[in-house]
């Protein structure tokens, strides 16, 4: 029986690591993309690449249309995850035109190559919870409208349609997974959960006197990439492509994650002030502060998913609750 293949733009990122070694277990021959840079960049992969000879890197940028083209003609994928972006959502407000250019146009010419080359192939989008913004809703699902506060999440609704446009336009399997936020001991050091975790770790050692964070308020849903990486391939193996929440349908706000996270290293937290002026004391030392320059211009009040469409459909549900979560960062950091 013929190996599917997969082609993964996004390859070295956290969810790209997960999926490759998913894939991997189910016998696929999986082709990375990464950019080309003057610094090694691949540590969450290396160990596919040196080990795995149904593993193979190519060069490419979801900026660059000759490149994809040429990656999808010499590789012929039965399967494309997009799961490039510039990810931040802050540093979106600082390099917006990048943002756009990645995380929007980036989608479009992937598509635009399927479309030219093999509409046969299947096409996953990695889209965010962040495109539902301040929605006004309390739980979002499917039907919740778009409403971002952000480059990163306008560019992603952009992405969104765009999939969506490309499927009925041309008959293309082009399908979206809305994931909400999904963390692990692989997710990057600029991400307020892992910042949260290593410099709580920190300080317990005396490595670092404080940790300075933004908007403790921020509510999010937060999930395991594991699980979340499995959700993208069941979404890629239905009859017909559509668009699915995956969320754990539970949130934490930055504030409540913190006190987890310190809970489990015997610190207790004591808060004080607010506002700006909040602070956190472990045995009347400050160790915990928060800065206006870590805030976002537009902020997204409180994300929550609702599953129950993946749930039925995909027969997907999350594994990995929060606590097992921080357990691991916290094992690994």
């Amino acid at each position: 029986m013929k190996k599917k293949i997969a082609l993964i733009f996004g390859v070295t990122g956290q969810d790209g690591s997960y999926l490759t070694e998913l894939l991997l277990k189910k016998k696929y021959i999986v082709h990375g993309v990464k950019r080309r840079s003057s610094l090694i960049n691949t540590s969450r992969v290396d160990k596919f690449f040196y080990n795995n000879k149904q593993f193979k890197m190519h060069y490419g940028d979801v900026t660059d249309t000759a490149s994809i083209f040429t990656l999808i003609k010499r590789i012929k994928p039965d399967e494309i995850y997009n799961l490039a972006a510039q990810s931040h959502v802050k540093v979106s407000f600082e390099i917006p035109l990048y943002t756009a250019d990645v995380d929007a146009l980036g989608s479009l010419r992937i598509l635009e190559a399927i479309k030219l080359t093999n509409k046969k192939i299947k096409y996953y989008q990695a889209s965010s919870s962040e495109m539902f913004g301040n929605s006004g809703k309390k739980i979002q699902d499917e039907k919740t409208k778009f409403n971002p506060q952000s480059v990163y999440g306008i560019s992603k609704v952009f992405s969104f349609f765009v999939t969506k446009n490309y499927r009925e336009a041309y008959s293309m399997y082009a399908c979206n997974g809305i994931l909400f936020n999904h963390e692990s001991s692989r997710r990057g050091e600029t991400f307020v959960t892992k910042k949260i975790v290593q410099g709580l770790v920190n300080i317990k050692k005396g490595k670092q006197k404080k940790l300075i964070l933004g908007n403790l308020y921020s509510i999010r849903d937060w999930g395991h990439a594991k699980d979340f990486v499995f959700a993208m391939w069941k979404i890629m193996q239905m009859k017909k492509p559509d668009d699915y929440v995956i969320s754990t349908n539970k949130q934490f706000s930055v504030k409540k994650f913190t006190e987890l996270v310190a809970k489990k290293l015997d610190m207790k937290i004591i808060w004080k002030g607010k506002g700006l002026n909040e602070k956190g004391f472990v045995k009347n030392k400050e160790i915990i502060s928060v800065n206006k320059k870590y805030f976002r211009p537009t902020d997204v009040n409180q994300l929550r998913g609702n599953f129950r469409k993946a749930k039925k459909q995909l027969k997907w549900t999350p594994k990995h609750d929060i606590n097992y979560l921080i357990d691991e960062m916290l094992e690994i950091t």
